[in-house]
């Protein structure tokens, strides 16, 4: 009998423990010892923001001595499956959540925050001997499908001629938005290729999927390439009105011919000047580049951790001020534009 009791009370005192451990874990697993200052977070990004981003860290981390701020440059596609997952709390890409993926997020009890940061602009670039730098968007549309093969068919004087379109990785957001805003999810033709595979990396000198967009382009006559301004950006023009000089940017019309005086250039003005456009078209009738996308900052972390103080800095204007010197247009701060009638009367 005695011996039984003993053997209870042992297994007693041995559930006790592992029920301590248990909680002492559990416990542990809900403290956090970052601040929205210091500690260590890791955020995924489309590798298209690379460099804006990777800008906003070396800012933040000087800012704060005690933060570091873990980067993966990835595809659209597997930023969005990260956050699902909750590997990741923090991204930047260039949609909303869908319904199904907010309500994910929400019965997991994780509040979600959206902020839009920037407006980019992708980029079209040619080689430097092709003398053909203006296209309409019905053009990109075509040459997208696959409809327009050739070089010829959209200057009979080209001495160029199949076309090659380049991408970067087959599932970027820049694919997505190009296939579901432009082309309205037609497949894309034969000629249409990514260069890079859609892999992951924490270190930007190894993002070379932009890069080998923009060395294929400058070594292919025959080539067009798809980038975000910010990979072409000029960084020694404080002005953002010149790019990179080893390949030409395409001037992109919204009309149905395209002439130099309706084609424009990703310029961050070019870029306001559309989005103005759109949100008054009346007070401003004609736009400006009209390739642009809105890039986003979302958020699942806690209030009060690292995550959230990255995410409060780049939406804030110290942040906002290096998406304007990167070559894009930041979201949260004001733009200035002025219109110069005939009559030099000056409106805002």
């Amino acid at each position: 009998m005695e011996r039984t009791m003993n053997c209870i009370k042992s297994a007693l005192l041995f559930f006790i423990i592992i029920e301590v451990l248990f909680l002492s874990s559990c416990y542990q697993r809900n403290s956090r010892s970052d601040t929205p200052t210091s500690g260590i977070t890791q955020i995924a990004v489309d590798e298209s923001f690379a460099p804006i981003v990777e800008a906003e860290i070396n800012v933040f981390e000087s800012l704060n001595a005690d933060a570091t701020v873990i980067p993966i440059y990835t595809s659209e596609r597997n930023i969005y499956d990260q956050l699902m997952k909750d590997s990741i709390r923090l991204i930047i890409g260039t949609r909303l959540l869908t319904e199904r993926e907010q309500t994910i997020i929400k019965e997991r009890k994780q509040r979600i925050r959206t902020q839009k940061i920037a407006i980019d602009g992708i980029a079209l670039i040619t080689h430097k001997e092709n003398k053909d730098t203006l296209l309409t968007i019905s053009n990109i549309r075509d040459i997208l499908s696959g409809e327009i093969k050739s070089w010829k068919q959209i200057n009979l004087d080209s001495p160029l001629d199949t076309l090659a379109v380049i991408f970067d990785t087959p599932h970027s957001g820049m694919v997505r938005y190009m296939q579901d805003s432009l082309c309205n999810n037609r497949p894309f033709g034969k000629n249409v290729k990514a260069l890079s595979s859609d892999s992951s990396s924490v270190d930007i000198t190894r993002v070379n999927s932009h890069d080998k967009v923009i060395d294929y382009v400058s070594s292919h006559p025959n080539a067009l390439g798809f980038v975000g301004v910010n990979w072409i950006a000029n960084p020694v023009d404080t002005t953002n009105l010149s790019f990179i000089d080893n390949v030409n940017v395409v001037s992109v019309s919204g009309s149905a011919q395209a002439t130099p005086s309706n084609s424009h250039k990703p310029y961050p003005y070019q870029l306001a000047l559309e989005l103005a456009h759109r949100e008054s078209p009346l007070e401003f009738p004609i736009g400006g580049y009209p390739l642009i996308r809105d890039i986003y900052i979302i958020i699942t972390d806690a209030t009060g951790s690292l995550s959230s103080g990255f995410f409060n800095f780049i939406a804030g204007d110290r942040g906002q001020r290096i998406i304007l010197k990167s070559g894009i247009l930041p979201a949260n701060r004001p733009i200035r534009l002025i219109q110069v009638t005939e009559d030099t009367k000056i409106r805002d």
